[in-house]
């Protein structure tokens, strides 16, 4: 009977999905973009520490190929099972959030002319999908190649750098939305569903 390399399959599905994700962004379908009505440099130091949450998950990393705990086969292949889910999953639901936002979509927080709230379809389960799949992305990596340390080093960089993103891009929908806004973000959760 074959052995699966359980680790190694992770790994290769994780460097699959990370190809579809930095796709995602650079082939998109680029519309007109609108006339920049004010934007919110702050949200530049959260990409900043979300950046230094990749780098930890790469650079604090564990043997390649190797299991993040010495654990038995079941858990090791329910381990890559849950990497390879997260890495698909978080590229799909980044690339539903990205059609979905259209001409709205900037690295940083920013509101256009025009600008509409959305609300539906990945927005309606969290307030800031990109976020979501961006962690699922981080947590697969983690999962596929970094020590447990580097893991929980690049959560926090990356908690940090979400909070002040979400702040950021929340302060200038609240100012320009106003009640609208105010009910959206009480229904739902910024990033976690059920959760915040």
């Amino acid at each position: 009977m074959i052995s699966l390399n359980w680790p190694k399959i992770a790994f290769l599905v994780m460097v699959l999905s990370w190809f579809a994700f930095i796709l995602t962004f650079s082939l998109r379908k680029q519309p007109p973009s609108a006339p920049e009505k004010k934007r919110d440099r702050s949200s530049i130091a959260g990409i900043a520490l979300q950046g230094t949450a990749y780098a930890a998950v790469w650079i604090v990393r564990r043997p390649w190929f190797t299991p993040m705990f010495a654990s038995s086969r079941f858990l090791q292949m329910a381990s890559a099972l849950l990497t390879m889910l997260l890495a698909i999953g978080s590229v799909w639901f980044c690339s539903w959030s990205i059609r979905t936002l259209g001409q709205q979509w900037s690295v940083t927080a920013r509101v256009v002319e025009g600008h509409k709230l959305v609300t539906e379809g990945p927005y309606s389960i969290v307030r800031n999908p990109i976020y979501s799949g961006m962690l699922g992305m981080l947590l697969a990596t983690g999962l596929a190649v970094s020590h447990w340390i580097g893991l929980v080093v690049a959560l926090i960089f990356f908690g940090l750098g979400t909070a002040i993103r979400v702040r950021s891009e929340a302060g200038l929908l609240r100012e320009m939305f106003g009640d609208e806004f105010h009910n959206y973000e009480r229904q739902v959760p910024a990033v976690i569903p059920f959760l915040i």
